[in-house]
């Protein structure tokens, strides 16, 4: 067996993930869920043998010295996965993320409509924000794609692994992986201002210099999207701030107010109504009062603010579940494990509930 057939089944399930690992058959994320495969258990040797087969000899030199790895593979014409090869139980194990050849558009993904007036600002910083697995390479290619569509601009890109392959439409676009094209983030971001960006993607804002960068960045005119893993706007800003050393918190709150633009925090929930998963957001747009809760270090009401900003684009997260509620999209119940504020979601959407059924 080699690891095209297993990625291939994954294609025709319409899954999203393939696990390997050593004592277990090959493994599917189907719309979420776990499912095993009718493969026999994988041996020790077997899994090793999946994964090598996939590997150049430097890869798998990098591999068993760091015993992780993370890379991008390609079945021509059908699908690109990101890979990460990891070791557990001193067996090498892998997970599979598909990538979808073709970049699917924020109409097609009924991203909010937002997103589009997003892509077209000049300068700034946009923060993408969600757990793993939520969804957030999907949006930002998305958002990527938009531009590249409509506008005479050039895309950089900073990825570990490079997931979505961007043609040049309108916009020229290059992209960089870490490790192949460039050894770290903030390494591609010191020397990013000499390739004469107009837009810079940031795959992940991991560590301090690459955050710092990244701000810098956007305060000298650029459009910077990244990723965060955060759940909510509040808690990105203070993530950020918190990440530097308390003598520069102020300053890095300062400039933080001054270059964000947009906070998208996303989650993933099953449907209802038919296979699959739906994406529910949480959108945060930099208004003046905004960019002042961050510089006087009272995030905390900053939901608030996105609770009544709804005529200028902004949503909350309970909002938008609340809105798969009502349309039948998500259950009451998966929409309640996913909300910001459960007590407050449950009580509105009783109300909900009472009005259809014409109760008092």
């Amino acid at each position: 067996m080699h690891i095209d057939e297993l990625l291939k089944l994954v294609v025709e399930k319409q899954g999203s993930d393939l696990h390997l690992r050593a004592g277990e058959p090959p493994i599917i994320r189907v719309f979420g869920d776990l499912t095993r495969t009718d493969y026999p258990r994988l041996s020790a040797e077997d899994a090793k043998q999946l994964v090598y087969d996939i590997l150049t000899d430097e890869r798998r030199h990098r591999f068993e010295r760091n015993l992780e790895l993370d890379l991008a593979y390609a079945i021509p014409g059908l699908a690109r996965f990101r890979v990460n090869v990891f070791s557990q139980r001193r067996c090498v194990g892998a997970v599979f993320r598909l990538i979808p050849i073709r970049v699917q558009t924020i109409d097609e993904l009924a991203l909010p409509p937002v997103l589009k007036r997003i892509a077209l600002l000049p300068r700034g910083l946009v923060l993408v924000t969600g757990p793993t697995g939520s969804g957030k390479s999907t949006t930002l290619a998305a958002i990527i794609d938009h531009i590249n569509e409509g506008r005479n601009v050039h895309i950089v890109t900073i990825e570990d692994p490079i997931e979505f392959m961007h043609g040049d439409k309108l916009a020229a676009v290059n992209q960089r992986e870490v490790e192949i094209d460039t050894h770290t983030f903030a390494d591609a971001l010191r020397h990013v201002m000499r390739q004469n960006p107009d837009v810079i993607l940031v795959g992940e804002m991991r560590d301090l210099e690459t955050m710092q960068l990244a701000i810098t960045a956007a305060e000298t005119g650029h459009l910077v999207f990244a990723t965060v893993h955060t759940t909510d706007a509040a808690q990105t800003m203070d993530r950020i701030v918190d990440v530097f050393e308390p003598a520069r918190q102020e300053q890095i709150r300062m400039q933080l107010s001054v270059v964000i633009q947009a906070v998208v925090s996303q989650t993933l929930l099953h449907r209802q109504d038919r296979p699959g998963r739906v994406a529910a957001f949480e959108i945060m747009l930099a208004t003046p009062a905004i960019r002042n809760l961050i510089r006087e270090r009272k995030t905390h009401q900053i939901y608030s603010m996105i609770q009544t900003g709804h005529d200028v684009g902004m949503q909350t997260l309970d909002a938008h579940l609340l809105e798969f509620y009502r349309a039948g999209v998500v259950t009451f119940e998966d929409a309640l494990a996913k909300s910001s504020n459960p007590a407050e979601f449950r009580q509105r959407a009783r109300v909900t509930t009472e009005a259809a059924t014409g109760a008092v």
